[in-house]
């Protein structure tokens, strides 16, 4: 019988050289120490999920851990099928700036740009 061999495991999300640059500069700044950045997403807004996005001040359990540009992301378990392949950005315009997602899974998403709608991402083989 043929062994099976292993199939290198996708990241679940991927940072900018902008994004990880604006996590660091903050993480610097905070008073109280931090592990990293916890990125999930919850259900809410007019399109049926909020990405969410808070300081981690320990690593839990079933977190699925992504190092990458010296910055460490921490991703909800139950957030992984959402979030597999997207790529977080942080973008500056004149009117904003904040964190913006590249997700695969998003279908569509509100005017106001708080909420999306996500599917999970689907296996191939």
């Amino acid at each position: 019988m043929a062994q099976a061999t292993e199939r290198p495991r996708p990241k679940v999300m991927t940072l900018t050289d902008a994004a990880a640059a604006r996590v660091q500069a903050i993480i610097a700044r905070s008073d109280t120490p931090v592990v990293g950045l916890r990125v999930g997403v919850k259900n809410g807004g007019c399109a049926g999920m909020e990405y969410t996005m808070d300081w981690a001040t320990e690593q839990k359990p079933f977190d699925e851990v992504i190092e990458e540009k010296g910055v460490k992301v921490l991703i909800d378990p139950k957030a992984i099928l959402f979030l597999l392949g997207t790529e977080m950005d942080f973008q500056t315009s004149a009117l904003k700036s904040g964190f913006t997602f590249n997700n695969p899974n998003q279908t569509s998403a509100c005017g106001c740009g708080e909420s999306v709608q996500l599917k999970q991402a689907e296996a191939t083989a």
